[in-house]
């Protein structure tokens, strides 16, 4: 494998990170990551948090440092209707204040919740204005889930594409396919909290990897980070951990095989970044061990690169393990879509995925089919 480099180096210090969630998805993530003090952890201490919406509302219970108004003339403050046109033209009125709050940047990731109208119209108009600036620009965005009908994931699907003219690489989490990796038990505010939490992972890992600067961190520069994320085209995330003998190896298969992977094979990846949370005293050899499954795995000219940060709280024989693929063609979009008939969730059998159900890092939530039904305006605010 002559053209396959995996690397790790230590972190070039100044790269300045923004994350602007859009929509009401992307602004639930952002008071996530604050509500959980992810934003006080080492590597996100730095990051601007930036909110933008079309719902007035929802900016103002918004606990974000930063807050953008899209279009308040358009929709005077009342959201987009599930019409990604509205929140398309919102943006384009908002777009010289967009660019403002983005100068400087050098990474700009956008996150939000595709399927309605703010989200899916406004994020690559966003996209657009990083793009302007010269930041590498990265979204991470979600897909509904099955119940939510196939109108929802049509404007998805079409705004991932969209999005994808704009941006250097676009990260998909399918909201469907967090059944398979946790129960189906819990009420429908804690699956979207899972939601929040799988958008904020994938974040706060990009993030870390470039920004953590611990004593037994290690670390890429942004250069090595703008090669992974640069391949066009659509982008994946997988989580995993493992605990005991070998635990960086199967933490990082878990991740590998994740069904937010969405069963794409990863040798179909042009670029990955594999992040690892462990503790001080795990052995380097664990990790270099690990990255030799990636390395027979993945295409021979893949970018890959690897990064550690330390945890002390954690057990020296666990591993966490975030991993983002990047670069799959564009033919994978259409895996994403569901079959043409919807139903809702209550009346299918339970479906074991090919992986085994896992918890996801930390996180003891249930999602219980039972409260699918629940109209989404009563649910959680999606626009």
């Amino acid at each position: 494998m002559s053209g396959f480099t995996v690397e790790e180096k230590t972190n070039i210090y100044g790269a300045k990170i923004k994350v602007v969630g859009v929509g009401g998805g992307g602004g639930n993530m952002i008071n996530h990551i604050i509500r959980e003090g992810i934003n006080n952890e080492d590597g996100m201490k730095t990051v601007d948090l930036i909110v933008a919406n079309t719902d007035a509302q929802a900016l103002d219970s918004s606990t974000a440092p930063n807050k953008i108004q899209l279009g308040e003339k358009k929709t005077r403050g009342l959201g987009a209707g599930m019409q990604p046109s509205v929140g398309k033209e919102a943006a384009i009125e908002s777009y010289e204040e967009i660019k403002t709050t983005l100068e400087y940047s050098d990474i700009v990731f956008i996150a939000s919740g595709f399927g309605g109208g703010t989200g899916t119209g406004a994020a690559p108009v966003v996209a657009q204005a990083a793009k302007e600036i010269g930041a590498l620009t990265i979204a991470v965005v979600t897909t509904p889930f099955k119940f939510e009908g196939s109108k929802r994931m049509r404007l998805a699907i079409e705004g991932i594409n969209e999005l994808k003219k704009e941006c250097d690489s676009v990260v998909v989490v399918p909201n469907e396919k967090l059944s398979n990796i946790v129960d189906r038990k819990a009420g429908i505010k804690d699956s979207f909290k899972l939601v929040d939490s799988i958008l904020a992972r994938a974040v706060n890992g990009m993030s870390s990897i470039v920004l953590s600067h611990g004593d037994s961190d290690i670390n890429l520069d942004f250069a090595d980070v703008k090669t992974a994320m640069s391949h066009r085209g659509l982008s994946l995330m997988g989580v995993g951990e493992a605990q005991g003998d070998g635990a960086a190896q199967e933490a990082l298969k878990s991740a590998m095989q994740s069904p937010l992977l969405d069963d794409m094979d990863i040798k179909g990846a042009m670029g990955a970044i594999v992040h690892f949370t462990i503790h001080p005293d795990c052995p380097m050899s664990d990790m270099t061990e690990a990255m030799e499954i990636i390395e027979s795995a993945a295409d021979p000219d893949a970018d890959i690169f690897w990064g550690t940060k330390c945890d002390l709280s954690m057990p020296i024989d666990k591993v966490l393990v975030t991993l983002v693929a990047t670069g799959f063609s564009d033919n994978n979009v259409s895996k994403l879509q569901p079959s043409k008939e919807v139903t809702p969730a209550k009346s299918e059998e339970p479906k074991e995925s090919i992986f085994s159900r896992r918890r996801v890092s930390g996180l003891d939530i249930n999602i219980n089919s039972d409260d699918l039904d629940i109209p989404t305006i009563n649910r959680h605010q999606l626009d």
